[in-house]
């Protein structure tokens, strides 16, 4: 079972920077080089400097770590950052538009801290995605150099009787102690609940909901993965000490029931194809798929835009080359006998299928993907002009509905990861807003 904590949360000190929004970021994860430059410039305590360092002329290997480190901890000590006084659930609110449509959704949940476990059948953590070794490597460097969580994991969780979201509904009619909009337009809104004294019974039922069962990772998987790591190592260095702050993690706690959550899809854009390489899979659709042919391009864009609105997983895909579009149908008794080895959950994915039908009509393997036969983009407008433009080689967009959070969790359930970019959970949780010193 989870084992869940309050936490003194590190915070920005109003007092210091009186605008939010100038020191926050999105994860580091999903920053680019233009969005690094554009952070760093927009105020020197943006929190970038902590969770993406940059290297800088003269350095030595490691040494953006080791920079951290001392940035943080001259933060700490001119009061730029403060250690909240008490122990503290903070409760997180978002409202936003769901990308390509004008549907308003409002998402809620908590940050605490959770105790880590190594994965497996019997953990009360379950992922459902395949890390890689460079991200890994590089987020404990900067875990180990600082000792701080700065981006949360974000775990889902099920609150069938809706105990928790009775707690939820009456701490957010308080006035919060942030509410920003960012530059996507969405809303941020932060609650510091005490946890100790007269306090803990306000959101005991909260943590305890939480903690009935499993929890799914939904995003931060190198987050976690390093974090064990990290604590290994140091059990290794201090074996005595009981209940270390370092066996625990920063997270973000959703409810999957409660919440209608946004899974945006990952759309591909296959690269170096060539012409008769396109012919030659627009001639082998039939051979997996029903296909309806010239659909043109502002239908394709028209569906798939808005695709974060469907439900997914039907197998339905868009197909777009310069030779013009179609709609896909998979035909999963053909499939059945192609499809990789596992659950029944994964087998089912539409990013699995695709996954096969990749590599059946376009000999496109596993290592040809990671070589960058494929690219990857939010946005079917951008995939369908990649296309167009023939930018880096690339000669096909495959449109994709999202993954459904019931399959997310199925996965997990079942002990099976997914396909490379499956899912996207939107909108991303602000960093700067809290983070989690390894100390009580």
């Amino acid at each position: 079972m989870p084992e869940i904590r309050p936490f003194r949360a590190l915070r920005y000190d109003r007092s210091t920077v009186p605008d939010l929004r100038l020191v926050v970021a999105p994860p580091y994860d999903v920053i680019g080089s233009d969005e690094h430059e554009r952070l760093l410039a927009r105020d020197p305590l943006n929190v970038v400097r902590l969770d993406l360092p940059s290297d800088e002329q003269g350095d030595e290997p490691d040494d953006r770590y080791r920079r951290t480190a001392r940035t943080l901890a001259a933060w700490r000590s001119d009061g730029t950052l403060h250690k909240d006084p008490h122990p503290s659930v903070y409760v997180y609110e978002q409202t936003y538009r769901v990308p390509g449509s004008d549907v308003v959704r409002t998402q809620r949940g908590f940050f605490a801290r959770l105790r880590l476990e190594a994965f497996g059948p019997s953990s009360g953590v379950l992922p459902h995605e395949r890390t890689l070794p460079a991200a890994r490597e590089d987020r404990y460097k900067l875990l180990r150099a600082t000792g701080v969580n700065t981006s949360p994991v974000i775990v889902l969780y099920d609150d069938p009787a809706v105990v928790g979201r009775a707690v939820l509904d009456a701490v957010t009619t308080d006035a919060p102690v942030v509410d920003i909009e960012d530059e996507d337009g969405v809303r941020h809104r932060l609650w510091a609940v005490p946890a100790d004294g007269d306090n803990a019974t306000r959101v005991a039922p909260l943590i305890a909901v939480a903690a009935e069962g499993p929890v799914f990772i939904a995003d931060g998987h190198h987050r976690y993965e390093t974090a064990l790591r990290y604590r290994d190592e140091r059990r290794m260095s201090r074996s005595c000490e009981e209940d270390p702050a370092f066996d625990y993690l920063l997270t973000l706690f959703i409810d999957a029931a409660g919440e209608e959550l946004t899974v945006l899809p990952t759309h591909r854009v296959v690269r170096g194809l060539g012409d008769d390489g396109v012919s030659r899979l627009l001639a082998r659709l039939d051979e997996l798929f029903e296909v309806r042919r010239d659909v043109g391009r502002d239908e394709l864009v028209a569906r798939f835009e808005v695709a974060a609105l469907a439900p997914g997983g039907a197998g339905v895909f868009g197909l777009w080359t310069r030779l013009g579009g179609a709609l896909l149908t998979a035909r999963r008794d053909v499939f059945e006998p192609l499809l990789p080895p596992g659950g029944e959950a994964v087998r089912e994915l539409d990013v699995t299928l695709l996954g096969v039908a990749l590599e059946r009509l376009a000999g496109l393997d596993l290592d040809a993907v990671a070589a960058g036969s494929v690219g990857f983009t939010k946005s079917a407008t951008e995939a369908v002009d990649r296309v167009d433009a023939g930018i880096d080689g690339a000669d096909a967009a495959f449109l994709l509905e999202p993954t459904p959070i019931a399959s997310v969790i199925a996965v997990a359930r079942d002990g099976d990861v997914m396909p490379q970019k499956s899912t996207y959970f939107y909108p991303k949780a602000l960093t700067g807003l809290v983070i989690n010193p390894h100390e009580w």
